[in-house]
């Protein structure tokens, strides 16, 4: 991999640096009260956007990136399982920063902060609430003013997700593989004292190349039904303070990439492939008995709530009241948790 190419490894994005991405679908919680971490549902399908040059609307093929296919009100969250080095990871939802409510920047801030730190950060499911909460990511229409982007900046005109990726400096990054020599000596030493096999080491996920996807058919470009991110209901999960100085990390990205929210009719039109299954009931789900997750780290700072962030509305208040029934999970379910390169373009 060239060290400013974002490629994607089956649906995973891989951004310079080490950060893995992986967008999951998920169950769509209620708009009031707070909740477990909700389960992961199976992967959103990625594409890269260049791969359909002859069928996705203009706008998309100028702003390069890659593209997945999610349902009205449908929700998501980011698994960044898998990233290799620590990385400083900036996601925007409408060029919104999901961490800091602030305008997309092309620099790291400390006030606010406006990204996550990976791999201590193992997921992000909304945009930061504070107090230990965020809200869910939800997809929504651009033009109803219920996007982040909508509420926060009084218009809709970018829609999407945007990550950017920062890398440490060369000094930090020799310092912490230093660190995680020594530690890695430390564990097998450990091991060999109580003469056991051995600890598990993470291993980084096999290299896949995502197959080249072929064109669509060639016919007249459409705009395309444009979608970006709201919010909808509070879960318990805390958005991790850095503990790096700012100076640890590069002062430019190395690499970013946008991501296209498509409907599943223009995915059908534009890929050929169908889209995922409707989301899965939430009643039936909860009834199956199928696990929800607590996750807390104890030695972690959580961020405060940032005034821009904290006066975004549940999507609902456009869309109408949810009136699918819930059920809420019993507490036996919820589980304890301690290619090619791809185009960027004009955004």
């Amino acid at each position: 991999m060239g060290d400013s190419e974002v490629r994607i490894e089956g649906n995973t994005l891989r951004l310079p640096g080490g950060a893995a991405v992986r967008f999951i679908r998920t169950l769509r919680l209620p708009e009031t009260g707070t909740h477990p971490l909700p389960p992961g549902l199976g992967e959103f399908p990625v594409r890269r956007v260049a791969d359909y040059a002859d069928t996705v609307p203009e706008a998309w093929r100028a702003r390069g990136g890659v593209m997945l296919p999610v349902y009205l009100r449908e929700a998501m969250w980011l698994s960044f399982g898998g990233t290799t080095l620590p990385t400083a990871l900036q996601v925007g939802v409408g060029k919104v920063c999901a961490v800091s409510g602030e305008p997309w920047s092309d620099r790291l801030s400390r006030k606010p902060q406006n990204y996550v730190v990976l791999p201590r950060q193992p997921w992000l499911d909304g945009i930061n609430s504070g107090k230990g909460t965020v809200r869910q990511f939800v997809a929504v229409p651009l033009g109803l003013g219920a996007t982040v982007e909508g509420q926060v900046t009084g218009e809709e005109v970018w829609g999407g997700v945007q990550l950017q990726s920062f890398a440490l400096t060369d000094a930090e990054l020799a310092k912490w593989r230093d660190e995680e020599r020594l530690r890695a000596e430390r564990t097998r030493a450990a091991v060999a004292s109580t003469g056991g096999y051995g600890g598990a080491v993470p291993m980084a996920p096999m290299a896949m190349s995502a197959p080249a996807a072929p064109g669509g058919a060639a016919g007249p470009r459409r705009s395309g039904a444009a979608m970006g991110l709201g919010v909808g209901g509070s879960m318990r999960q805390e958005v991790y303070r850095d503990d790096r100085p700012l100076t640890a990390w590069s002062k430019r990205p190395a690499g970013r990439v946008f991501v296209h929210l498509v409907t599943p009719p223009e995915w059908r039109r534009i890929t050929g492939e169908a889209p995922p299954p409707s989301p899965v009931d939430r009643a039936a789900y909860t009834r199956a008995g199928l696990p929800w997750f607590d996750y807390f780290d104890q030695d972690a700072e959580d961020l405060a709530p940032t005034d821009p962030l904290a006066a975004v509305q549940p999507v609902g208040d456009w869309l109408g009241d949810d009136h699918e029934p819930w059920q809420a999970p019993s507490p036996g379910q919820v589980k304890p948790l301690t290619g090619k390169p791809v185009e960027d373009g004009d955004w």
